[in-house]
């Protein structure tokens, strides 16, 4: 009998999980039973993933730059990796505002739903949270990104998933290093990444076998968890004008993709989907790192030496969905709240996006902090931040989903735009139009 696809199977897993959580808000005592009985199965699988994931960094990146033998390969990669991230932000800001600017979902809030949903989340201990993290990052000094980058205890970092850029940023200077002292000196270092990196991957496989299970339970419980319908169908527009977004990304990668590589855009999605599916399922591109790298090499054909430095530096740097996000989120607040924007203040939230989705947390939630960040930079008042915040707070979750899926479908796209650039692309597996 034919095995079903993974992504076939990560799909049912999340239909059945979307169907079960119905069910379970209609019964006494089921969305407690999901909670402490289901949810457990779909946190542990994130856990999973996020274990393995600073592991595979230091194993994929280390043998991807010793295997250059060049260093000025390694310099050709990471320039036009970082230009390609910042051109991809650029567009998708743009993307978000001229949509907000054209459908004005703000507008349509009224003053009852305001002030319904100020009184439900206002005073959200995880909101007033990320108000508080994101003014101790507006505080700090304009290179305090740079500081924060390099670890003084590479322990530390590894330590903790929020440290992934510091954990990039020694795994590079240990692969240049180890190309420097010579191929003869670094071998025997290299054996034991080469080693580890094929030990991580098939910890990527049996990790996967449990990946149906995993997302019915995460979708289950986001459906138990959701919150008031109401207040949901209220946020429709806003939520629908930010899903369009993001649909529109999508298109830009395919078109990117075909016009770059003439690689069949659709081939390309379809080998995406079981990392799709889970970036929607987890809300984490730390959590998907491991699938994402294993598709973008073994089905894609993306070799080692790109794919190893573009997509971890891409789940930490590299977040267009996120910034499409906050593009939406800023002026849609603004328009709820009476705030007048200028053009001059559209033009900051480009700037500020692009430069707070550099460093931010590859982990749920994220977003959020950035929007904070976004909307003090235009001058938002500080008093009215909370009520700005809850206004979007009850879709922030499954928002968050959606445009997980996109920042990683973006670091797989600029990966095959970089390997096609330096000739790093095996042929025998991509599927040209």
């Amino acid at each position: 009998m034919k095995k079903i696809a993974l992504h076939w199977q990560i799909l049912i897993g999340m239909l059945l999980g979307l169907f079960f959580g119905y069910l379970m808000i209609q019964v006494s005592g089921g969305k407690e039973f999901v909670e402490n009985w289901i949810n457990p199965l779909g946190v542990i699988f994130i856990n999973l993933l996020k274990l393995i994931a600073i592991p595979l960094i230091l194993a994929s990146l280390v043998k991807g730059i010793s295997d250059l033998k060049d260093i000025s390969k390694f310099r050709n990669i990471g320039l036009r990796t970082m230009v390609i991230f910042i051109m991809t932000t650029v567009i998708a800001i743009t993307i978000g505002l001229v949509l907000v600017n054209i459908f004005k979902p703000g507008n349509g809030i009224s003053n009852e739903t305001i002030e319904r949903l100020t009184s439900t989340y206002s005073n959200n201990t995880g909101l007033q949270a990320k108000i508080e993290e994101a003014s101790l990052q507006k505080d700090s000094g304009p290179l305090q990104f740079l500081v924060d980058m390099v670890p003084d205890n590479i322990f530390t970092a590894m330590s903790n998933n929020k440290l992934m850029l510091q954990v990039i940023f020694f795994t590079v200077f240990l692969g240049i290093s180890m190309l420097l002292i010579g191929e003869e000196k670094a071998r025997p270092l290299k054996n034991l990444f080469d080693s580890l990196n094929d030990t991580v991957l098939k910890m990527v496989d049996l990790i996967m076998i449990s990946a149906p299970v995993a997302v019915f339970a995460l979708l289950a419980y986001v459906v138990v968890s959701s919150g008031d319908p109401d207040l949901l169908y209220a946020l429709l527009k806003y939520s629908g004008v930010v899903v369009l977004g993001l649909i529109f990304m999508i298109v830009f990668y395919c078109t990117f993709i075909f016009v770059t590589t003439r690689i069949n855009p659709f081939w390309f999605l379809k080998k995406m989907s079981p990392a799709q599916l889970l970036a929607f399922s987890t809300s984490s591109s730390a959590a998907v790192l491991p699938v994402n790298m294993k598709i973008v090499e073994d089905e894609i054909g993306v070799d080692k030496e790109v794919s190893s430095f573009v997509l971890p530096v891409g789940a930490t740097v590299n977040m267009d969905g996120t910034s499409l996000y906050q593009g939406v989120a800023a002026v849609f607040i603004s328009q709820a709240l009476g705030f007048h924007l200028e053009l001059t203040d559209q033009l900051m939230i480009v700037l500020t996006a692009l430069l707070a989705s550099i460093g931010s947390a590859a982990v749920p939630g994220a977003g959020m902090v950035m929007l904070v960040i976004v909307l003090e930079s235009i001058g938002f008042p500080a008093n009215k931040l909370a009520i700005g915040l809850a206004l979007i707070f009850a879709v922030d979750r499954p928002l968050d989903m959606c445009r997980t899926v996109i920042n990683v479908t973006g670091d797989a796209m600029v990966s095959l735009i970089v390997a096609k650039s330096v000739s790093k692309i095996d042929y025998t597996k991509a599927k040209r139009m």
